[in-house]
């Protein structure tokens, strides 16, 4: 699931949630004084924007996403409660180096940077994506970097940019199933313009992983996910997460079907036998759930694979 689905300051919209979707808001002195410390920084961590119920855990973890670019997309996709408008903010000249002080302060491991789109700038700002990776890396001995980019009109020469930063995993979200996506997504996006950036990513960064998610509950079939995860594999992608989609407010597209724990298993594993070279499926995973741990699994199956032959 897209990870600006669900904003802090709005409500999901009233509808009866099954008992495996209660979610907990994040509590403790840990939680409140990282808090504290981004808001103090005036940074927007999706964590927090989007609602995520595995805040505590991925904190706790040493793993944090941070939305660069400020909170207003030029898009506007039916799923997606983010605020947009024809203009962005205006970029922050040092929110690279803010980042880099939430990092250190936060002692994390493992960074996820996402961003809304800005269709208003020139690149879209992948500049301004790659500056901050760059400084991290520069500033930050041993920290790992997930990117979660736009599709930047699917141009070359910005994801050229992106790609050649030296971020460690390379992260562009299908979001839904082929037929599904005219009606969910913007306009502006598309299906096969998302399956070429992620083939664009690879091509340019072939040591980099690349990775993709699905939101169910859309009123997508099982055949349907197993052509887009056929669809993404066609394209070397190789981490995968798929979870539950939650309906911001009532303005936006409703929840076809509350996919149960169990069917969420089956769906694993069907996707695992696509070749992945990781899976995480569930009512609660999103596009950065227990990226590290994914991370650092997948890079250590991607190394046993190759020590067999």
């Amino acid at each position: 699931m897209s990870l600006v689905g669900v904003r802090r300051t709005g409500l999901i919209a009233k509808q009866k949630l099954p008992p495996w979707l209660k979610i907990r808001p994040p509590t403790g002195e840990r939680y409140q004084r990282l808090r504290g410390l981004v808001d103090g920084l005036r940074l927007t961590t999706v964590c927090e924007e989007a609602r995520c119920p595995n805040l505590s855990e991925c904190w706790s973890s040493g793993t944090a996403t941070f939305m660069l670019m400020g909170e207003r997309c030029t898009r506007g996709c039916t799923f997606c409660s983010v605020k947009t408008g024809r203009q962005g903010e205006p970029l922050d000249p040092e929110e690279p180096e803010k980042v880099v002080d939430a990092v250190r302060q936060m002692k994390l491991t493992y960074v996820v940077l996402t961003s809304v789109d800005r269709d208003d700038l020139p690149d879209g700002g992948a500049a301004h994506f790659a500056r901050t990776v760059e400084v991290l890396k520069k500033e930050v001995p041993g920290i790992l970097v997930e990117t979660l980019i736009p599709d930047f009109h699917g141009e070359r020469k910005e994801l050229e940019v992106v790609a050649n930063c030296g971020a460690d995993v390379l992260a562009h979200n299908l979001e839904t199933v082929r037929r599904l996506s005219p009606a969910v997504r913007d306009p502006r996006a598309g299906y096969d313009l998302s399956l070429q950036v992620l083939r664009t990513l690879k091509e340019l960064a072939p040591r980099a992983l690349t990775k993709s998610s699905l939101m169910l509950g859309m009123g997508e079939t099982e055949q349907e996910i197993r052509q887009s995860c056929e669809d993404l594999r066609a394209e070397g992608v190789d981490l995968l997460t798929m979870g539950q989609y939650l309906r911001p407010t009532a303005r936006h597209r409703e929840v076809t079907e509350f996919v149960s724990p169990e069917r969420f298993q089956e769906l694993e594993e069907v996707a695992r036998g696509y070749g992945f070279l990781h899976v995480a499926a569930g009512p609660f995973v999103r596009s950065s759930y227990r990226a590290g741990e994914l991370f650092v699994e997948s890079m250590l199956r991607s190394r046993g694979e190759a020590g067999q032959h």
